[in-house]
């Protein structure tokens, strides 16, 4: 049994509802352009002759940056918080954009990917702070509303990617340039909601000492069994916005333009999941609903494969309503394993879903290069089964109490 004293966030005493829809509203501004770039590929794979692997590549440059950089972003804002990280995420988002919009190899477009993702290892930790403290004690609902702006940024790439950047080539991303200035201009607006709340916790000078009646070792198996759920869940889900398209094409014969409205449809059933997720962890506890999310997908996901176009449409929206359920509890979950370290987890649980995703997008693109896409989406289809790793998580009713 371990005590340590830490210094707490201060939430104000009833939820901000504001800045809560501000985070999230720039989640879905900087999800959407960092989504541009998967949502051009079947344009750049014919433009600049590029295999599976390249893809998966791309992905993998894109979310190993942001997967890498994150923890140390988010402990580094635990020990010295930076009010206004936020907006500095904004300017490389910004730069990322203009770098898609002109690259003409596969070099810049992965420095273009690198680029966004540092963009991404800033917003994604700062943001989840400032949502905590937010939250007036409402953690799964403040870290859902938060996690579907990103989600429903996500959906809308391959929307814009149909009606916007398909038809007018790859130079009309540099119009997304006006989405990043108008995320900075939301981000300054929450620095200062953030810098008012620091300086009235520095002036308050309250420490509070929690008490972990879990042992380290404990603490570190919830953790490995966390990055298991993950791992099922982000592989799976990079397998669908890396392959989906090509998935859709091969098999059905369906146009670029409608593989992306496809792949909407299973985006914004993310969204919905994503939002539904945070207010039943807090009614019925985190570890029910990331029972049901993760393991419940399973039947869902073997299907998928072995349906028709229909069939596969609707499928696909089931998987992405129950699957996404989970991660505003693995979130809040993960955070109360080590109270005080907001930023360091959060960034442990973002970036480590990222890093998964893009390893798996890099190998899944390997795979689909030597057995083909159907063959890939087969394979996936047993992820969920991790789920089951759920029963060796603690209960957190009695993990930790605050003295």
């Amino acid at each position: 049994m371990v005590a340590i004293g830490v210094a707490p966030e201060r939430a104000a005493q009833k939820t901000s509802l504001a800045v809560i829809f501000a985070v999230s509203a720039s989640h879905l501004l900087n999800d959407l352009m960092q989504f541009i770039l998967p949502a051009l590929y079947p344009l750049l794979k014919d433009a600049y002759n590029l295999d599976y692997l390249q893809i998966g590549l791309i992905t993998l440059a894109q979310q190993m940056t942001a997967s890498i950089l994150q923890p140390a972003v988010g402990l580094y804002g635990d020990m010295k918080p930076k009010p206004y990280w936020l907006a500095t995420s904004m300017l490389f988002a910004l730069a990322g954009v203009v770098l898609v919009a002109t690259a003409n190899s596969f070099g810049l477009l992965v420095l273009a990917a690198m680029v966004g993702g540092v963009g991404s290892a800033i917003f994604h930790p700062e943001a989840s702070r400032v949502a905590r403290m937010a939250s007036g004690g409402r953690r799964g609902f403040a870290q859902s509303l938060f996690q579907v702006g990103g989600n429903l940024g996500t959906a809308l790439g391959p929307l814009a990617a149909a009606y916007f950047i398909l038809p007018r080539g790859q130079g009309s991303v540099g119009w997304f340039a006006f989405v990043a200035i108008g995320a900075l201009i939301i981000l300054g607006a929450v620095g200062r909601w953030f810098a008012g709340q620091q300086r009235m916790t520095t002036a308050k000078q309250v420490t509070e000492t929690v008490e972990f009646v879990l042992s380290r070792k404990r603490v570190i198996a919830a953790f490995a069994v966390i990055g298991a759920l993950l791992l099922s869940k982000y592989v799976y889900i990079s397998s669908i916005m890396s392959y989906f398209s090509f998935f859709l094409i091969e098999k059905f014969g369906v146009t670029v333009a409608q593989a992306q409205i496809y792949l909407f449809l299973f985006l914004g059933a993310l969204a919905a999941g994503t939002f539904v997720g945070g207010p039943l962890g807090d009614r019925f506890g985190r570890l029910t609903v990331i029972w049901c999310s993760i393991l419940g997908a399973l039947p869902f996901t073997l299907l998928m494969p072995h349906m028709n176009l229909v069939g596969t449409a609707f499928v696909s929206v089931a998987v992405g309503l129950v699957l996404s359920s989970a991660f505003a509890a693995i979130v809040v979950y993960a955070q109360d394993l080590i109270p005080g370290k907001v930023g360091m987890v959060s960034g442990f649980v973002f970036g480590f879903a990222f890093g998964m995703g893009a390893i798996g997008a890099a190998v899944l693109g390997a795979l689909a290069d030597q057995f083909g896409i159907i063959a890939v989406f087969n394979m996936c289809s047993v992820l969920p089964v991790l789920g089951l790793l759920t029963v060796f998580l603690p209960r957190m009713e009695a993990g930790h109490r605050g003295r």
